[in-house]
């Protein structure tokens, strides 16, 4: 076993020798569970390209007879051939390069990072200080900005609740649209219901907010605008930056549910004059559990805490800091930054050849993309949208009417819960039912090939040629991790 870590020449030499060892046997752990799980009928290649962290230099052919063996059944619902996760804006897998780093915090340095008094404590703040640099540097915000929580729900529900309980003496109304995720719209109907005015903007054909709109609806009373950077469902991108100028203008607070956008597009909180941003650890391939809330402190954003204890996180956010999680945060936002331009390309390449592969076999499936008016409006995770039926039958898990029922505003993306989706209502003209969901990093050309042969029941299903113009796209290969 060699791993830079074991020439630590210190007294911590043993620990981090045995810590080192754990990694590596986990690592090839992993990679022979990945590789079984794959299905593959030759995973020795597979397993090791995957132990060397490296992508397989060349794609095995698919045909329908390699994913019409494998059956699952789950809760009384039987599918033939090998499933294709299509949900990357509710949860992603966890990178193994976050895994790893996160190992350690579990087992050897499980030191309090608010204990002050002892080594391990020392390395446990250490390591909770680096990871607090990490998502500041994804943002380009300052790290003593970056206040960690549970997740998106708790940053949004500190962001808004924060800043109208603060301000509530002289501040008591609020603006945000009929499109944001439940746990904002249930937080601005709290304070609803102790006393604040909300308004609830509405949406253009493509979900975008109007900016004029927004502009209209401030009052001197106005303490927080909260717009969501990348919507849920549809993907809209909204024009923060436009926003950001209009509210630091009239001097109104601008948060962004930024859960969506961190680690996929591009976002400077100074730039764009944002002064409360929320982040989920699990939507960019990192740990459930764990997410951040970006706090300006200059010009100072105040904030009433809405937990009481010990008064962690500057007194914002009281509890103990879970150093594995906050780690594996860190690590996330440090690969996402890494790897935004190139996961974009990969990600563009296989939602096209999605695209392509079912409106190309499915005459009465009429597929468009839907968000934004314009692609360039969207961020690279497109969502296909099925205006007729025929699509119903490749989404193989429910019947018609579970599908347009779902559609229709079932069961939202991400949520754990069943509740009315307020998209219906704010965009009439909204697709029936979803022929699939974002694709994510993991995902490989392979197993997009391999769904397209089982869901059109095709030995040969390739895309044909269209007379669309694409830009050419030459994604990077991939490690075939998931």
């Amino acid at each position: 076993i060699i791993d830079s870590e074991i020439l630590f020449f210190d007294h911590f030499s043993l620990r981090h020798f045995k810590m080192a060892a754990r990694v590596a046997s986990h690592r090839f752990a992993q990679a022979a569970t990945r590789a079984w799980s794959f299905g593959s009928r030759n995973p020795g290649p597979v397993l090791a390209s995957q132990a060397r962290g490296m992508a397989a230099q060349a794609e095995p052919s698919i045909d329908a007879s390699d994913v019409s063996d494998f059956v699952l059944e789950k809760k009384g619902i039987r599918v033939r051939g090998t499933p294709m996760y299509l949900d990357m804006q509710a949860t992603t897998p966890v990178d193994p390069r976050v895994t790893d780093a996160m190992i350690p915090y579990f087992t050897e340095l499980y030191g309090n990072p608010h204990s002050r008094t002892h080594f391990l404590g020392w390395e446990a703040e250490d390591a909770v200080e680096k990871a607090r640099a990490q998502v500041a540097g994804l943002i380009g915000a300052d790290p003593k900005e970056i206040v960690f929580t549970s997740g998106a729900t708790e940053s949004n529900n500190l962001a808004i609740k924060g800043v109208a309980g603060f301000y509530r003496d002289r501040k008591r109304h609020i603006v945000t649209t009929q499109t944001e995720h439940k746990c904002v719209l249930d937080s601005s109907r709290y304070l609803q219901n102790r006393g604040f005015e909300v308004t609830y903007l509405p949406v253009g054909p493509s979900g975008l907010v109007s900016v004029q709109a927004l502009a209209d609806a401030l009052r001197p009373d106005t303490a927080l605008v909260s717009v969501m950077a990348v919507n849920n469902e549809i993907g809209t991108v909204q024009p923060l930056a436009e926003i950001g100028a209009l509210c630091r203008q009239r001097k109104v607070f601008f948060h962004t549910d930024a859960a969506q956008a961190v680690g996929k597009l591009p976002l400077d909180v100074d730039a764009m004059k944002i002064d409360l941003l929320s982040i989920s650890g699990h939507k960019l391939y990192g740990p459930k559990g764990v997410g951040a809330l970006y706090v300006r402190r200059r010009p100072r954003v105040r904030l009433e805490a809405q937990i009481s204890g010990g008064g962690q996180e500057r007194g914002l956010r009281s509890g103990t800091l879970p150093t594995p999680l906050i780690v594996g945060l860190g690590k996330a936002c440090e690969i996402a930054g890494e790897e935004m331009e190139a996961d974009s390309r990969h990600i563009q390449g296989l939602a096209r050849r999605l695209y392509d592969g079912i409106t190309s076999q499915l005459a009465v499936c009429v597929c468009v993309f839907w968000g934004g008016g314009m692609m360039v409006r969207r961020k690279a995770r497109n969502s296909l949208r099925a205006v007729a039926c025929g699509a119903c039958r490749w989404l193989s898990m429910h019947d018609r009417k579970e599908v347009v029922r779902h559609g229709m505003g079932g069961k939202a993306p991400g949520s754990s819960s069943c509740y009315f989706s307020l998209l219906p209502q704010a965009l009439p003209q909204a697709a029936l039912c979803s022929a699939s969901r974002w694709l994510g990093r993991a995902r490989a050309p392979r197993r997009v090939q391999a769904t397209l042969c089982h869901a059109l029941n095709s030995p040969t299903a390739q895309p044909a040629p269209t007379a669309r113009t694409h830009p050419p796209t030459h994604p990077q290969p991939r490690r075939a991790w998931c």
